[in-house]
C-alpha cells in the first residue's frame, strides 16, 4: 500500500506558529511576511565540533571586555552604565524628529575628539545634508569619517576601509543586502543586515549603534528578534512642542535599565540636562490656585514638577475632562474620589489638569498632587507656599506609601521647599529645614495643605 505524501507545513519565523498552508500574516503574533514553508524535521545524531574557546571556571573569566569606556556625553553614559562597551551594538529608537541623528552625530564626534575612529553610516540622509548639521553643533572632527550608503556589502567595504572603534548606522531599516529578497526595512531584510552587522561588531570589537524606527504606536519598526540580538536598547522620547528629550534603556545588558538621561534640543544641538528640575515648575510673582508640585521618580532620578489645573463652571451636559501629560483614566479617578470621598463639588463643571514643561507623569505617586492642585482650582484656594506633595490615591480615599520617599524629600529641599505632605506611615529622615506633613486620606490632605 502506498504511503500518503507528507504535506508541507509553514511556520512563522518571529513566534513559531504553524499552519498547513501559507498565509500573509501570521495567526498567533499577527506579523505580515513571517510565514514561511519548513521541511520535515530530519532526526539525526549530532556530533561534537570544534570549540571556540576552552569553558574555565567563572571566577577565571575577564571582565576587561564588558569594561565601558565613556562617549562623552554625561547623559548617555548615565543611562548606558558608564558608556559604550567594545563590541556592543546598542539600538536606539524614536520618533522621526525627536533628534536621535543630533545626539549621536554628538557622541560621534565627541569619540573622534577622545583619539577614536568613528565611522557614520546615513541612509536617510546626503553626506552633505550630515555635514550642514554637524557644522551647526559643532561636531566636526578628522576622525570622524562620514558615508552614504544603503547596500550591506558597500557598508562592509567602509568598515574594512576605515576600520572604526565606533560604528554608527543611521538606520537599520534603510540597509538592504542584494543576496536577500524584499526590500529595506522588511523583516527579512531587518533581521540579516542586523545579524550581520552584529557579527561584525563581535569579531572585530566594534562598538556599534543602530538607529531604528519606529511604528505609530511607539513600539521599535521591525522583528521583535532584533531587541534580542543587540545588547542594549534605547527609547528616545520627546514632544515636538517643547525641547525637553528623555533616553531611557528598555534593555540592558551592561548596566541598569532604571535611569533616565535628559536633553534639551535646541537650535546648536542638544545640550544635556544634569538638573532638568528647573524645566518642570512655573515661575510667578503672585501665587495661583489650582497649582501643585510634586517629586516624581524618572528611573532612580528625582525630579521636582509642577501640576496645574483648572475648574470651571460647564455649559455643556458633559462636563469636559481634559489632561496633558497625565494619565487620563487615573485623573478621571482621582476626580471621582475628590468628589466621594474629599467634599469637593465637581460633576457641574470642567476639569483641565497639565504639567508644565512637556514632562508626562505617570506614576501613582503624582496622585496627590494632581488632587490638591484640583480642589485648589475648585475651591479657589491657594496652597501652602513653599509646598510638594506625593502619594498614591486610594479609591476609598485612603493616601498609599510610596518608593523613595527620602529621594525625593531630599530633592525637594535642595530646590529650597519648605514642607512636604506624604502619606502617614514609617517617617523617612527628613533633611534639616523641611517640614512634613504626615496624612492618612484625601480630606486630611487637603486641609493640611490649605489650611495656612
Amino acid at each position: 500500500m502506498a504511503t500518503s505524501k507528507a504535506r508541507p507545513a509553514f511556520a512563522c519565523t518571529e513566534c513559531g506558529w504553524t499552519s498547513i498552508k501559507w498565509v500573509g500574516r501570521c495567526g498567533e503574533c499577527q506579523t505580515f511576511d513571517t510565514v514561511v514553508e519548513v521541511g520535515a524535521p530530519k532526526l539525526r545524531e549530532v556530533r561534537a565540533g570544534v570549540v571556540t574557546e576552552p569553558a574555565l571556571p567563572i571566577g577565571q573569566i575577564g571582565i576587561e571586555s564588558a569594561k565601558a569606556t565613556p562617549s562623552g556625553v554625561g547623559e548617555l553614559d548615565r543611562v548606558l552604565g558608564g558608556g559604550l562597551v567594545e563590541g556592543a551594538v546598542v539600538l536606539v529608537a524614536g520618533e522621526p524628529g525627536v533628534g536621535k541623528s543630533t545626539l549621536l552625530l554628538e557622541v560621534a564626534a565627541q569619540a573622534a575628539r577622545a583619539g577614536g575612529t568613528v565611522l557614520y553610516i546615513t541612509g536617510e540622509e546626503s553626506t552633505a545634508q550630515v555635514r550642514l548639521r554637524a557644522g551647526r553643533i559643532n561636531a566636526l572632527a578628522d576622525s570622524l569619517y562620514l558615508a552614504a550608503e544603503s547596500d550591506l556589502s558597500a557598508l562592509v567595504a567602509h568598515i574594512d576601509a576605515v576600520n572604526p572603534t565606533l560604528l554608527i548606522v543611521d538606520s537599520v531599516q534603510t540597509i538592504a543586502s542584494a543576496d536577500i529578497d524584499g526590500a529595506a526595512g522588511g523583516v527579512t531584510q531587518v533581521r540579516e543586515v542586523a545579524g550581520a552587522l552584529i557579527r561584525i561588531a563581535k569579531e572585530r570589537t566594534i562598538a556599534t549603534v543602530l538607529v531604528g524606527h519606529v511604528t505609530k504606536d511607539g513600539t521599535i519598526a521591525g522583528p521583535r528578534i532584533l531587541e534580542h540580538l543587540v545588547d542594549v536598547v534605547l527609547q528616545f522620547e520627546g514632544d515636538r512642542d517643547h525641547s525637553l528629550r528623555m533616553i531611557r534603556a528598555a534593555k540592558n545588558r551592561y548596566g541598569p535599565t532604571d535611569e533616565v538621561g535628559c536633553f534639551e534640543l535646541i537650535d546648536t544641538g542638544i545640550v544635556e540636562l544634569p538638573d532638568p528640575s528647573g524645566l518642570f515648575i512655573s515661575r510667578r510673582d503672585d501665587p495661583v490656585a489650582g497649582t501643585c508640585v510634586t517629586v516624581t521618580l524618572e528611573g532612580r532620578r528625582p525630579l521636582v514638577a509642577e501640576v496645574q489645573a483648572l475648574v470651571g463652571p460647564s455649559a455643556l451636559n458633559s462636563p469636559r475632562r481634559t489632561t496633558s501629560g497625565l494619565d487620563s483614566s487615573r485623573t478621571a479617578m482621582i476626580l471621582a474620589v475628590l468628589e466621594r470621598r474629599g467634599g469637593v463639588v465637581l460633576a457641574p463643571h470642567d476639569v483641565f489638569a497639565a504639567t508644565v514643561g512637556g514632562v508626562k507623569l505617570q506614576e501613582p505617586a503624582v496622585d496627590l498632587a494632581v488632587a490638591l492642585a484640583i480642589a485648589s482650582a475648585a475651591t479657589d484656594r491657594l496652597l501652602l507656599p513653599g509646598l510638594v506633595a506625593m502619594g498614591e490615591v486610594g479609591l476609598s480615599g485612603e493616601l498609599r506609601p510610596i518608593a523613595g520617599v527620602e529621594r525625593r524629600l531630599a530633592e525637594a529641599h535642595r530646590l529650597g521647599f519648605t514642607k512636604a505632605i506624604i502619606p502617614s506611615g514609617a517617617l523617612p529622615q527628613i533633611p534639616t529645614g523641611l517640614q512634613v506633613l504626615q496624612a492618612s486620606d484625601i480630606s486630611t490632605a487637603i486641609r493640611a495643605a490649605s489650611s495656612a
